[in-house]
């Protein structure tokens, strides 16, 4: 496209656009039309063109779509194969100028080009010079939007940003580079395609997912790396896709080279710590000095699934982390780089929900660098089957980030860039994005076919001269560097991957925890292990416990009016913590308040937590005659305690799960928790409970302490808010069903230490507390899965004296049958063993039928990892009574695939435990309350039928 379709879009973007939020726009743009200089020149906007301008501008102001945007950004010259336009949207309105001869279509000539004009204040080509011929204009703003480059950022509503970014990019000159940057960068793409090099021989039948097309990320990060560490950072978490991850891990986090070589080597064994993961998925954490900056840096690329995307509120939710821990409200000292493939930042929704969080109070990390490797392809899609956007990263328009597209073939213009998105970040504490449009030299794995699908783009890429040999010999003919000196590079870089391959074959064992990304120093002893295998009481002192009760049922802050309903709340408050007992609000008041006093970080993250979805919690507190007037009285319990943090999330499970679980990575001292709206939601964000919290320590030996809140239970409230589908959370533990356990003093602890996660059902609320504080003080960090009530938040049973929650008591894994059925266990006719909510409907119908001295019922508090110890006291307990599992799920869901085999285990095999229940159903629960209260009489009825399965095989 010419020169002038670029300067009728320059004309519209300084003539008009910047105004268009101002209430001055009419005055200003007026005044904007007597800028004339002296002898030939002439105004800027004169005549037609600029009657025409400003027509445009006006009709913008009144109706925008009436206006065609002009991408400027669609000219420029992105794409190294030339094959493809950067973006999918071709279409040229037709009064664009693309020949001299419509020229008068704005009143111009062909002679109006040697004209000169005196430039706008809007714009920097000028430099030093306030006017300008017409064709030397034209001639900056291609040099600044037509060349590599290609920058959209109109849209960001912010003046002085869209001026940042201009004087940036158009001012003259800015894009130098000194002869040692120079070298800098060619000794760094020297590494970065040497490495892949260097694989491709030796294990040329391996996959790794090579960075080749695109070998200028590493330089490219590493620019942006040093530019941050110039102004003041200290601590960079990146996350990435696989393609180029051991390249990054070698030469910008700077793993030892022979620990990467020898993943390769099919003989290696693996450690103890686990199952482990593909060399392409691990993750390292590395302190240096960086070597442009002289300054200490850390690094910390995360581990990730093949989940593509799912690793982006991973990141941020650590960063977050380590940013509030600091004190760093401003992010100046930590931030975050994320990494992304072109079809991945266009097709995964997380990466929408994580955009969202950029700029929430409670989850804002200050800025991201998003950097994308645009391959111009996914796997073997064509972009324009793979998204419905003109460019794969529109959707950070969503939060008004700027987005640089830039040649990947250009190794200096991707260095700018990327050194003026690191400036921006630190500027503006916005987000940010890098397009690196490249390609893919090879298919999407070293033992892919790309001709197969994409015959003619990669015939052009086995023509494309690789952008090192481009680079090095540009500067060898500019004297930047010699032949001599270049082939030095090469050797030296080779010499040491030889030596350092030569040193893997050394390495016979694979250690994984040497790739842990997030480490806690001082929590375990030397060797990763526990400092200890014993968990202390749980209980706390009755003081405590009335000195928090007192605080959750007042107002902590003078001159706060309150609504009269939550004033009779915090009166109930008042009265329980009077007559020792708690409810479960107070209870997980208690617990919250009592690690804090302990120093211990509390964060309650969600929808709707700060209030609860069942209006039961009130944390926050709202004054009734003060707009945005709030009060926390958790933060009002000492003076010297750890911050509780209680925030209203955005309405996304997937993204703010996987923030939550980066949070908790970053310290083991801090009780993290993840509350869904409803337990049935926590569906949504499935990716990050299978790929991180499930699995996360087997594959990268990555400890995490998170709570997963989800509130359960049948209630006739239809399929979607009554069950947190315990069955999928039991069917990922890794407690053996059929191994009989040896009994030990510690056998609680090491069975948790054991454990991939555990999950309880509480029924009352002091177990509910004792179960939060056994999180923080056992020696090791489990997630932990809790299903919580919600008609039990109000059950006039379901509450918890302080007897049960002082000091030396504990959380209890099962609670046994304790009326009159356990004075004469021999006399009991059946056992119903159940958990949760179900116990007090059972309770309550044992008693109707008087069968109380029959029937035993006992409580699994904790289901997994299954409490043999404590479950086989009960079964010796009552050695002639039928044995029965009853749960008001439906039988292919809750928890009886998960117990039976386990029952079956501990009595060898020789008893059988029947099951009551709801029948199978496609669908978690009804949704039809007479339906749900017919099922529940006759589940009931049969549990209470002590003839029920005579006769009947097992």
């Amino acid at each position: 496209m010419s020169h002038l379709k670029l300067f009728a879009a320059t004309l519209r973007r300084h003539g008009f656009k910047l105004l268009e939020k101002q209430d001055i726009a009419r005055r200003a743009f007026l005044h904007g039309q007597r800028y004339v200089s002296s002898g030939t020149s002439e105004p800027f906007l004169s005549g037609s063109n600029s009657n025409y301008v400003e027509e445009m501008y006006y009709a913008w102001l009144e109706n925008p779509k009436s206006v065609h945007k002009i991408r400027g950004h669609h000219v420029a010259q992105l794409d190294p194969l030339g094959i493809l336009d950067a973006d999918l949207d071709s279409f040229i309105p037709s009064d664009l100028i693309t020949t001299i001869d419509k020229l008068g279509f704005y009143g111009l000539h062909e002679s109006d080009l040697d004209k000169v004009f005196q430039l706008p204040t809007t714009t920097f080509i000028g430099g030093n010079e306030n006017s300008l011929s017409l064709r030397e204009i034209i001639k900056r703003l291609e040099y600044t939007y037509c060349q590599h480059i290609g920058l959209e950022y109109m849209f960001i509503n912010d003046v002085e940003q869209c001026q940042w970014i201009r004087q940036k990019f158009e001012t003259p000159g800015v894009m130098k580079f000194t002869n040692e940057e120079k070298r800098t960068l060619l000794a760094r793409l020297v590494r970065s395609m040497r490495f892949e090099d260097f694989l491709a021989r030796k294990w040329s039948s391996e996959k790794r997912f090579g960075l080749e097309g695109c070998e200028v990320m590493i330089p490219a990060l590493k620019t942006i790396i040093d530019k941050s560490s110039e102004m003041g950072i200290e601590y960079v978490i990146m996350g990435m896709p696989h393609r180029g991850r051991l390249n990054v891990l070698a030469n910008v986090i700077r793993k030892e080279l022979e620990q990467i070589f020898c993943q390769f080597d099919p003989k290696l064994e693996a450690a103890d710590e686990g199952s482990g993961d593909v060399k392409y998925h691990l993750g390292m954490y590395h302190e240096r000095i960086n070597r442009v900056t002289n300054k200490k840096i850390t690094l910390s690329l995360m581990a990730n699934p093949s989940h593509l995307e799912a690793v982006d509120p991973v990141v941020q939710g650590k960063t977050k982390a380590e940013q509030f821990y600091r004190g760093d409200t401003a992010g100046k000292k930590v931030m975050s780089i994320l990494l992304h493939g072109d079809a991945a930042f266009a097709g995964q929704g997380v990466v929408y929900e994580t955009f969202h969080l950029s700029d929430l109070p409670s989850y804002t990390t200050n800025g991201t660098i998003h950097v994308v490797v645009n391959n111009q392809i996914g796997f073997t899609t064509d972009p324009r089957m793979a998204r419905s956007s003109p460019y794969p990263t529109d959707v950070a328009r969503v939060v008004n980030a700027p987005i640089f597209h830039v040649n990947a073939d250009d190794p200096e213009a991707v260095m700018y860039v990327c050194s003026v998105a690191a400036e921006w970040r630190n500027t503006f504490n916005k987000d940010v994005v890098v397009d690196l449009v490249c390609y893919r030299r090879r298919g999407h794995n070293e033992m892919d076919e790309p001709m197969f699908t994409q015959p003619l783009m990669y015939k052009q890429i086995h023509k494309q001269v690789p952008v090192l040999k481009k680079y090095a010999d540009k500067l060898i003919a500019d004297g930047t560097v010699t032949l001599q000196e270049f082939e030095e590079e090469i050797a030296k870089y080779d010499r040491i991957c030889e030596e350092a391959y030569t040193r893997s074959k050394d390495n016979k064992i694979l250690h994984i925890k040497h790739w842990l990304d997030s480490p806690w120093p001082g929590f375990f002893n030397m060797d990763g292990e526990p400092k200890s295998m014993s968990c202390p009481p749980t209980g706390i002192s009755e003081e405590l416990l009335t000195h928090i009760g007192n605080v959750a049922s007042s107002v902590p802050v003078e001159d706060f009016k309150i609504h009269s309903g939550l004033s009779r709340i915090l009166k109930a408050r008042s009265e329980m913590t009077k007559n020792r007992v708690v409810d479960w609000a107070l209870a997980e008041y208690m617990a919250f308040g009592s690690v804090l006093k302990e120093g211990i970080h509390v964060r309650l993250s969600g929808q709707d937590v700060e209030r609860g979805t069942f209006s039961h919690r009130h944390h926050v507190l709202h004054d009734q005659e003060v707009d945005k007037r709030t009060c926390v009285p958790m933060n009002h319990l000492w003076e010297q305690q750890a911050p509780y943090t209680v925030c209203n999330s955005s309405l996304s499970e997937y993204g703010v799960l996987g923030f939550e679980l980066g949070f908790a990575m970053a310290s083991p001292n801090a009780l993290v928790c993840w509350e869904a709206q409803f337990g049935d939601f926590h569906n949504t964000a499935q990716c990050i409970i299978d790929q991180f919290i499930s699995s996360g320590q087997a594959k990268w030996v990555r400890h995490n302490g998170i709570v997963l809140l989800l509130p359960h239970g049948m209630e006739g409230m239809g399929p979607e808010h009554s069950s947190a589908r315990p069955e999928r959370f039991l069917q990922m533990s890794n407690d053996d069903s059929d191994a009989y356990p040896e009994f030990s003093e510690q056998f609680e602890v090491s069975q948790l230490y054991e454990c991939n996660w555990i999950v309880v059902n509480c029924s009352t609320p002091a177990n509910y507390f004792h179960v939060l504080r056994r999180q923080i003080l056992l020696p090791f960090r489990k997630p932990l899965i809790v299903l919580t009530p919600k008609s039990l938040l109000r059950h006039p049973e379901a509450k918890s004296s302080f007897d049960e929650m002082v000091s030396g008591t504990t959380f209890q894994r099962v609670i046994p049958e304790n009326g009159l059925a356990a004075q004469a266990p021999h006399e009991v006719k059946r056992v119903i063993f159940c958990t949760g909510k179900v116990y007090y409907d059972l309770v309550k119908e044992r008693k109707n039928q008087d069968l109380e001295k029959q029937v035993a019922i006992t409580r699994l508090e904790q289901i997994s990892p299954f409490p043999f110890d404590l479950l086989k006291e009960e079964l010796d307990k009552y050695p002639t009574a039928d044995l029965v599992w009853c749960q008001e799920e439906h039988k292919n869901s809750g928890y009886y695939d998960y117990v039976k085999p386990r029952f079956r285990t501990i009595v060898n095999h020789t008893r059988p435990i029947w099951y009551v229940g709801r029948e199978p159903a496609a669908a978690a629960a009804t949704g039809n309350k007479n339906m749900h209260l017919v099922s529940l009489r006759r589940f009931l009825d049969t549990a209470f039928n002590l003839e029920a399965f005579e006769g009947k095989t097992f």
